[in-house]
C-alpha cells in the first residue's frame, strides 16, 4: 500500500539490502515469476525519517514506482500487481486521503503516455465507488487507452481489500442465480476483481512488515513471500532483482512433495 503504519521492523527471513546485491548486475535470476504483486510499504516512515511530510513520502513512493514498473518490463516479468490504496485507507485523515487522490490523478496524467510507449497495459482492480467522477474517468480512459499492449499487464490495486472481494464474488453470484453446487474455483476466480490474471507466484511487502494486510487473500493462497527491509521509496532495481533471485531458489511443491522424498510427508 501506499499508505503504512507502525515503526520499522526488521522481518523474518529478508535479508541485509545493503549486502544482498547478485554478483553481476547482467544476469538475470535463473527463474522468472510470471506474476509478481508488491505491497508499496513504508512511505510514510520514509518520509518521517527525513523531516518529511508523509504526503511527500507517498510521492517519492509514486515516483519510485515508475522505475520498477521500468525493472519489470526489463525482467521479461508479464504481470505486475501494486497495492495503492485499500478499501481501509479511506479511515485515514481526509487532508491525506485527499492528498493521495490528488497525487494518483497527476500521475495518470503524466505517466500515461511512457506506460503505453512501453508497452503497459494497465488494469484496475477493486471498486470504482467513493471515487471522483473525475479521477474515475481518467481510470476508465487509461484502461481503454492501453488495452492493446501486451508487454506488462500492470494491475492497481485501488479501493480494493481482499475481504470485499469476496463478498464482490458472493453477491454476484447470488445476483446470477449460481447454485450451490456449480460453485467451483474456477468459477469463483471468474468473478474476481483480477479475472483473467493468473495468481501471483511472488508477492513482496517492502519495509520489513510481516502482514498481508487484505491483500489478494484468494490468489494468494500458494504464492511466494518475500519481506526485505527497505521502505518503498528505495526499493529499486536491483532490491527487485534480489527478490527475483531469492524466489528462484524456492521450491514450490503446492501442498504436494518431490519424487526423491519419503511419500509419507506431509508439507
Amino acid at each position: 500500500m501506499l499508505l503504512d503504519s507502525g515503526k520499522k521492523k526488521r522481518s523474518w527471513r529478508s535479508k541485509d539490502p545493503t549486502v544482498m546485491k547478485p554478483k553481476k548486475k547482467t544476469d538475470l535470476p535463473a527463474r522468472i515469476p510470471t506474476h509478481v504483486a508488491i505491497i508499496m510499504d513504508g512511505n510514510g516512515r520514509w518520509a518521517r525519517s527525513r523531516g518529511l511530510p508523509r504526503l511527500a513520502g507517498h510521492r517519492a513512493g509514486t515516483e519510485n514506482l515508475r522505475r520498477v514498473i521500468q525493472a519489470a518490463v526489463e525482467f521479461g516479468i508479464q504481470y505486475l500487481t501494486v497495492y495503492a490504496f485499500s478499501t481501509e485507507n479511506w479511515d485515514r485523515p481526509t487532508d491525506e486521503v485527499q492528498g493521495l487522490m490528488k497525487i494518483f490523478e497527476e500521475v495518470i496524467d503524466r505517466e500515461l503516455q511512457e506506460l503505453y510507449d512501453q508497452g503497459v497495459q494497465i488494469r484496475h482492480v477493486g471498486r470504482l465507488d467513493r471515487l471522483s467522477s473525475t479521477f474515475r474517468e481518467k481510470i476508465l480512459h487509461a484502461i481503454e487507452f492501453t488495452k492493446n499492449n501486451h508487454r506488462l499487464i500492470l494491475n492497481i490495486a485501488f479501493n480494493y481489500g481482499g475481504r470485499d472481494e469476496i463478498l464482490h464474488v458472493i453477491q454476484e453470484m447470488i445476483r446470477k442465480g449460481v447454485k450451490p453446487e456449480e460453485v467451483t474455483e474456477s468459477l469463483v476466480e471468474q468473478y474476481l476483481f483480477t479475472a483473467g490474471t493468473p495468481c501471483p507466484d511472488l508477492i513482496i511487502r517492502t519495509s520489513g512488515e510481516v502482514r498481508g494486510s487484505n491483500f489478494l487473500i484468494w490468489q494468494g493462497a500458494y504464492s511466494e513471500w518475500y519481506f526485505p527491509a527497505v521502505y518503498w521509496p528505495d526499493f529499486d532495481k536491483e532490491q527487485l532483482r534480489c527478490a527475483l533471485e531469492e524466489y528462484s531458489h524456492r521450491d514450490r511443491r503446492y501442498g504436494r512433495v518431490r519424487t526423491d522424498e519419503d511419500p509419507c510427508h506431509v508439507g
